[in-house]
């Protein structure tokens, strides 16, 4: 029997806030035996403030520097450490990133979840720059959507747990049973 080729790393989640990129990037962390890495918690911990109070205090410019930075060192860090990476929800709508990443020689999966469901995860979430009100969010979600389509993989990630979820992304990559 032939056996599987292995996922290359870093394997980058992505998708819109809410979809589930840090919680099943966990589990595939784990399951994989792999570094588990979200880049909101990297940008906050070179900030040394919240990612709300960088918006507030230096604006989404300063904030997408900070990113950019970050995601390029954990890329790199990705190539000597099989990583799982969550990236934020405008990571990939700026074409430079998606270029840095698949520069990275891993692969991308998007978390697709629709935008119904995602207004219903993330209402009472109090700390997301971005989520004013549900026009707005519907309105950045369209915008972003695109550029989560790019991802070499999508993977549905509605109405179900986060362990099914990323039992998909494995079988998907032919790995749910590798480690």
């Amino acid at each position: 029997m032939p056996s599987r080729p292995p996922i290359a790393s870093p394997l980058v989640l992505v998708g819109f806030m809410g979809c589930g990129k840090t919680t099943v990037g966990r589990l595939l962390a784990q399951h994989l035996g792999w570094h588990f890495c979200d880049l909101d918690d990297r940008i906050e911990a070179a900030a040394g403030v919240p990612i709300p109070t960088i918006f507030a205090q230096r604006g989404e410019p300063a904030f997408r520097e900070i990113e950019r930075r970050e995601l390029l060192q954990a890329l790199g860090a990705a190539a000597g450490r099989p990583t799982v990476l969550a990236v934020g929800g405008g990571t990939v709508a700026q074409p430079y990133n998606w270029d840095d990443i698949r520069a990275s020689g891993g692969a991308s999966v998007y978390l697709d979840v629709p935008l119904d469901e995602l207004l219903e995860r993330c209402a009472g979430i109090s700390n997301r720059p971005l989520f004013r009100d549900a026009a707005s969010f519907g309105a950045l979600f369209a915008q972003r959507r695109e550029f989560y389509r790019q991802a070499e993989l999508t993977i549905p990630a509605s109405g179900t747990s986060p362990a099914d979820v990323a039992s998909r992304v494995l079988q998907s990559l032919g790995a749910a049973t590798t480690r």
